[in-house]
């Protein structure tokens, strides 16, 4: 495995992100190494037994740069923030070929990192592929989590249409010749434009085509058909899921395409969902952490205050 790791030059300028770079060591998983996973740890100290712990995961293409404006509103109400940057995206380290990628490759990578960084007592935030992997690991660490908030995600087993829209923008990742993170970002939040310079940021962890590996893979990994070698653990992990009794709150946009209606399939199968104020954010797009994350932000402390462990 072949790994390239983005230069921090190319962050030094986000002026939205004063975020203190810490980074993990994980098994490559070939035996040929170790990775090196991002992440932030902001916010109240882990010592105290009283504080809440928030895990932020993100989804395709983007990094944690995503949450910039949901981890001040949570700093705040004195929680502590962790949220990490996937393999091969944000600081992390990146793969360089597609076919490194797989599923369950990002699962064992991520568990590996939240065990070695002995992360408890977690309330996670996740939305696209952040709830794919995210919620793999609640259904195999369910005892590391407190509470599960769902944005604009789902976790497919094959069973279902996946939609037109979800169809076009896989064929479109394998096909652009020029795959344009920031703009990709930028053309799925509902409030347009986000600025260059937040465009610029999402484009920073990829200074050129060679970064963009496991961002062109993703889309092709989300299990489409019920055969795909992934659709096993997921319907292992809904079986975990369909018994979950803690916590576990919707909160989606109303203007995402790709996801919009897979929140009644979690109310419908998630036992911890019973009584929960689940919420639909008017003028929330797909990356709804872009469009409305401070309001996002208040629902997810609302809902941790609600739901004292």
């Amino acid at each position: 495995m072949d790994i390239i790791r983005t230069p921090d030059d190319r962050f030094s300028g986000l002026t939205a992100w004063p975020f203190a770079p810490r980074y993990t060591n994980i098994a490559r998983g070939d035996g040929s190494g170790t990775l090196r996973v991002h992440h932030i740890d902001e916010g109240a100290s882990a010592s105290d037994p009283a504080t809440e712990t928030i895990l932020c995961m993100h989804g395709e293409p983007t990094w944690i740069y995503l949450y910039r404006k949901m981890i001040p509103v949570f700093t705040a109400a004195g929680h502590r923030v962790v949220a990490p940057d996937l393999v091969g995206f944000g600081r992390s380290d990146k793969p360089t070929a597609m076919t490194d990628y797989t599923y369950q490759r990002h699962v064992d990578w991520m568990a590996e990192w939240l065990t070695t960084n002995e992360l408890t007592n977690l309330t996670l935030v996740c939305q696209d592929w952040g709830g794919l992997v995210g919620l793999r690991l609640v259904a195999q660490f369910p005892e590391r989590f407190a509470r599960v908030v769902t944005a604009n995600t789902f976790l497919p087993t094959g069973d279902r249409d996946p939609g037109e829209a979800f169809r076009a923008w896989r064929t479109y990742s394998q096909t652009t010749p020029d795959f344009n993170v920031g703009k990709i970002v930028q053309g799925g939040c509902a409030q347009r434009p986000i600025g260059e310079e937040h465009v610029a940021a999402y484009d920073a962890p990829f200074p050129d085509d060679s970064y963009k590996a496991g961002a062109r893979i993703f889309p092709t990994l989300v299990p489409s058909d019920p055969n795909d070698p992934s659709a096993p653990a997921n319907r292992a992990a809904w079986e975990v899921l369909s018994t979950y009794t803690k916590p576990f709150l919707t909160a989606f946009g109303d203007s995402d395409a790709i996801t919009g209606g897979s929140e009644k399939h979690f109310k419908k199968i998630i036992p911890g969902c019973e009584g929960q104020a689940h919420t639909i954010i008017a003028g929330g797009g797909h990356f709804i952490q872009e469009d409305k994350g401070e309001e996002l932000a208040t629902i997810v402390n609302t809902f941790i205050a609600a739901n004292p462990r």
